[in-house]
């Protein structure tokens, strides 16, 4: 089994090739779950995740022959792009099967760093069948993105800077997708901090780590913005070495995700996408475990679709009630926009958007249908310019 020596070998081996991403306090986030909340900004990395560490210390193992040979890898995003980067800095030859449904951001971007990029497959599991043939057909490495002693040394690098910046913290939440930075990071945490609790964390629809912790078949599947951990087969090295020490598996709900990317844009200022923010999602659907404590919190990645990111935000402010759609139903005649319009401003609401429509949305020819976009401050902001319309005007909120 892989010990504290190996994480620390393997630390030294990546020194200059990986960054040491910083460990910073975040009060806003602090302030909301209850806990000294410190986060640890691998989205800083060059690709943008932690999966750099795992990569540069496995391609650095390799010996010439394995060099001269070339190397295949599987991932949905993240790990891609790290093997390709890595294994361009190393002058060797990289072919990465990606699932078809992985966001074109990490499709370009590893394209970019000169690897071969091969889309096949609906599933991580499909995609990872691909790169075996491969690797027999062309007499590549595999490199795998979790199930490897070497992987999982470089992936607990993160654990050991965060013990080695914050040597107090309580606990750990770490992301789940196929195990092997949860592992990593419970052979560095326990051997630094023996106590410390280390929790997984894993989205809810591929809670497979949960699943087969607690004995029962792996279900997962189904639409997540998580998709670099959606992840069917968890390693069987990983999941040895999480059964023995995990403190905890965490289950978050999509909808905790979409706030936790939200969150760390407002008050931590950093961008993560959906995998790498689940930690924080955890957290935040399970605030009671950790109110009082000094809890250490992975940002794994910061790799999401402008498109997806822009979607996140917009759905939280409608949450939040910063952002109003309205319905009126309004009589037909001059003067009422300006009057509504009239009403928001005077209320302090910002309208972004107006769509009205006679022909076809109203009961009568001598009414219509105004529909309104409209910024607030907060919820009671939104409530109070809703109930200077309602003094006039029939108003539903959608």
């Amino acid at each position: 089994m892989i010990g504290l020596a190996d994480i620390e070998q393997a630390a030294q081996r990546i020194a200059g090739q990986v960054l040491r991403t910083p460990m910073l306090p975040c009060p806003a986030i602090s302030r909301i779950t209850g806990a000294d909340v410190v986060l640890k900004l691998d989205n800083l990395q060059v690709t943008g995740a932690f999966k750099e560490r795992g990569a540069a210390n496995r391609l650095a193992s390799l010996s010439a022959d394995e060099r001269a040979r070339g190397v295949v890898a599987m991932s949905a995003g993240n790990h891609a792009q790290a093997v390709a980067r890595h294994a361009s800095l190393l002058g060797i030859a990289a072919t990465i099967v990606m699932p078809k449904f992985t966001p074109s951001t990490k499709v370009t971007r590893t394209a970019a760093w000169g690897a071969n990029v091969v889309m096949v497959g609906e599933t991580l599991a499909e995609s990872a069948a691909h790169a075996h043939q491969l690797a027999a057909e062309q007499s590549l490495v595999f490199i795998h993105p979790y199930d490897d002693p070497a992987i999982i040394a470089g992936q607990g690098t993160l654990a050991l800077e965060m013990l080695q910046d914050a040597p107090d913290l309580d606990a750990l939440i770490i992301p789940v997708g196929g195990g092997g930075l949860l592992a990593g990071c419970l052979v560095a945490a326990s051997a630094m901090r023996p106590g410390i609790a280390v929790h997984g964390a894993e989205v809810e629809t591929y809670a497979a780590m949960a699943q087969r912790l607690a004995g029962r078949p792996v279900s997962v599947g189904g639409p997540t913005i998580a998709e670099g951990i959606a992840v069917r087969d968890i390693g069987e090295i990983p999941f040895e070495i999480v059964r023995r020490r995990i403190a905890g598996i965490l289950v978050a709900p999509e909808r905790a995700i979409e706030e936790a990317i939200g969150l760390l844009v407002e008050a931590a200022k950093t961008v993560a996408e959906g995998a790498g923010a689940v930690g924080l999602a955890a957290l935040l659907a399970h605030p009671d475990q950790f109110r009082g404590k000094k809890v250490g919190v992975a940002i794994t990645g910061g790799n999401i679709d402008a498109r997806i990111l822009s979607n996140v935000l917009l759905r939280d402010l409608l949450r939040d009630g910063r952002l109003l759609r309205l319905h009126l139903q309004i009589p037909d005649r001059p003067g009422v926009l300006a009057d509504i319009a009239g009403k928001i401003g005077d209320s302090g609401g910002n309208i972004i958007e107006v769509s009205h429509q006679r022909l076809f949305a109203s009961s009568s020819v001598q009414a219509a249908e105004l529909e309104v976009m409209v910024e607030a401050r907060d919820k009671l902001h939104a409530n109070a310019i809703v109930t200077a319309l309602e003094q006039s005007y029939t108003v539903r909120q959608v």
